[in-house]
């Protein structure tokens, strides 16, 4: 075991510092404290990160450095917002034999829109579909914010005067009536919220490694601990013999003196980490500093200060002219060097900007490039900008299924199940890439452009067989057309009256996923690509779990 980190103490708290490169650091520092253990020291660790995401690029930041080591095995590495039994650091039926499963999103969904549904009175009125689904996902987030926070929801009444506005009464209602029903729902289910799963799991696992610490070296890294099961987590793992919290760019500068911290408010980016320190009774001035690859250069830790004096709280804006003067003016003129403020009009000169100057860096060999923003729908525009140039962004927030080609066909299909004769929807799956009718590309698009011209371009017919009567009875009646429409009147046939209304969920689900498969099937049999590559995968799965 390396001397820096022994002479640490407990508990041990680092910092890796925010001009950083947070996971390469982490794995060089977890290299040089198992060198002396040799490879199975490095496997036996356990690498605890915030998310998913960061666990893979861990492992990737480990992979890089394969060629630096002679024998590599990364350590056991799992996101802390994903612990389950059965897997490591856990043993098989280890800590959560008491824990009820989780229910699955999709039911929780469904189960609360129920709930919307049986409040009604509450609100007043019925709401339609989507409204309740609306109210049934502000609902589940209200839910998973106490759980959470683990609060229990019964002082609502004395957050706000009931002399307010009569809309604050309904939603107190509403919301009174939900608290006490979900409970009873779920312990009927033998259910609970994942939410409330994963901080009953946080806590088994800090009283588990509380009462026996792991003899192992233990890394919690990049939490800030803003969940309070979490945060007990945290400090525990600090405690452990082999344990230690390495915390992602905490502000060591914002310090009076050598001791207290200044204080900061709720909406300050270094709060969470102030509240997490707090908590575990740490100075920030005993947070030891992560060793990398190399120290920190001088160009980092002014820019560190710049950022530092740019988001200090209010209070504290009367130290600016303070820090500016003398040498203060210098360090901060260093400090922006290689910042440039963009002016643009529009969000789409403002997306073709951040893409132009994303591929100019990628241009340059060994350098990267990333783009952080709050809007979603700005970082769309960047990712299609560059993928006109070969460039595939890797967005951290993921795409929206919707507008992936499967996703594309289940929707037109859905609509068609409700409307098969609706001109829009038929050429929208006739020239979806995915749909074959049993049959080849190219005769499926001669076939098509003849309905299309014999038939859709006519008064809107009411169902399938109008639509076969309009291409019977043209000039240039086709065949083919003909035959098409009788193919499509196979994947939609006609429905009973009253029977959509006695249909639930699963059995939309059945006759979208049947409808779907009947019209991608090719003339060599099997459906094509409809359920490969990642949207796919996604539909085929949404479809099954709605269908359970």
């Amino acid at each position: 075991m390396t001397d820096w980190f022994q002479k640490a103490g407990q508990p041990r708290w680092f910092n890796i510092p925010a001009d950083r490169p947070f996971l390469d650091d982490l794995a060089v520092g977890l290299l040089d404290i198992t060198r002396e253990g040799g490879p199975e020291a490095l496997a036996d660790a356990v690498v605890l990160t915030p998310t998913r995401r960061a666990a893979r690029s861990l492992t990737e930041a480990f992979l890089r450095m394969a060629g630096e080591v002679p024998a590599l095995l990364p350590p056991r590495i799992r996101p802390l917002g994903d612990l389950e039994a059965g897997e490591a650091p856990f043993e098989p039926g280890d800590i959560v034999l008491d824990l009820p499963p989780a229910i699955s999103p999709v039911r929780r969904r469904f189960e609360l829109l129920r709930l919307v549904t049986e409040l009604s009175p509450a609100i007043g009125r019925s709401p339609g579909p989507a409204e309740a689904l609306g109210l049934a996902d502000a609902l589940g987030g209200f839910f998973d914010s106490l759980q959470i926070e683990e609060v229990a929801g019964d002082n609502l009444a004395d957050l706000v005067d009931l002399d307010m506005a009569a809309h604050w009464r309904v939603s107190l209602e509403f919301l009174q009536g939900a608290l006490l029903a979900w409970p009873k729902r779920l312990e009927t289910l033998g259910l609970v919220d994942v939410s409330a799963r994963r901080v009953r799991l946080l806590d088994a696992l800090a009283a588990k490694w509380d009462a026996e610490p792991p003899k192992d070296l233990l890394i919690a890294a990049g939490s800030t601990g803003s969940v309070k099961a979490t945060a007990r987590l945290l400090t525990v793992i600090a405690r452990a013999p082999l344990g230690a919290v390495v915390l992602p760019g905490l502000d060591t500068v914002m310090a009076e003196g050598a001791q207290q911290p200044r204080p900061v408010d709720d909406q300050h980016p270094q709060a969470a980490l102030r509240a997490l320190l707090t908590f575990a009774g740490v100075e920030v001035s005993s947070v030891e500093t992560w060793k990398g690859r190399s120290p920190a250069s001088s160009s980092g830790e002014v820019r560190r200060n710049l950022v530092n004096l740019a988001l200090r709280p209010a209070a504290q804006t009367s130290d600016w002219r303070l820090a500016i003067e003398g040498e203060g003016e210098k360090k901060i003129r260093e400090g922006l060097k290689g910042l440039t403020v963009v002016g643009t009009r529009d969000v789409e000169a403002c997306a073709l900007a951040a893409a132009l100057l994303l591929r100019e860096t990628l241009e340059t060999p060994g350098r990267t490039a990333a783009l952080v923003t709050p809007d979603q729908d700005l970082a769309r525009r960047v990712a299609a900008r560059l993928g006109r140039w070969g460039v595939i962004a890797d967005a951290s927030a993921g795409e929206p299924l919707a507008r992936f080609p499967c996703a594309v066909l289940a929707e037109t299909t859905a609509l068609a199940l409700v409307e098969p004769a609706r001109p829009a929807t038929i050429l929208g799956l006739l020239k979806h890439p995915h749909v074959r009718l049993k049959r080849t590309e190219a005769d499926l698009a001669i076939a098509r452009d003849a309905l299309e011209v014999t038939a859709l371009r006519r008064t809107r017919p009411e169902d399938l067989s109008g639509l076969k009567t309009f291409a019977m009875t043209a000039k240039a009646a086709d065949p083919a057309a003909i035959a098409l429409v009788d193919a499509l009147a196979a994947v939609f046939p006609p429905t009973a009256p009253g029977a959509v209304e006695t249909l639930d969920a699963s059995a939309w689900a059945r006759r979208l996923t049947l409808a779907m498969e009947a019209l991608c099937a090719r003339p060599e049999g099997g459906t094509g690509d409809l359920w490969s590559g990642p949207d796919g995968e996604a539909v085929a799965r949404l479809l099954s779990l709605l269908i359970a």
